[in-house]
């Protein structure tokens, strides 16, 4: 797997959809993904707001296991950003 992005490198990816998954627990804001990933076109990149911390290394794993691609993440207020492109 490629290094993930710097938070720099995110704030200049341009996102196709936001899921909005901040104060749901595991497995929410996966489940959420996988359901957003499938509104987004291959090659552009889906976001996901995420208030539980487990949550960046739940989507990356998933990610690699279906072959898209893990961006990365950044650290907003009280949550994270991570980012996914769809590869498929």
């Amino acid at each position: 797997m490629p290094a993930a992005m710097t938070e720099s490198e995110l704030a200049a990816v341009s996102v196709a959809k936001i899921v909005d998954a901040r104060g749901s627990a595991c497995p929410g804001p996966l489940l959420e993904a996988k359901k957003g990933i499938g509104a987004v076109s291959i090659g552009a990149t889906l976001e996901i707001w995420s208030s539980d911390p487990v949550t960046k290394t739940d989507i990356g794993a998933w990610a690699g296991k279906v072959g898209h691609a893990f961006l990365g993440f950044a650290t907003a207020d009280g949550y994270d950003r991570v980012f996914v492109r769809r590869q498929k």
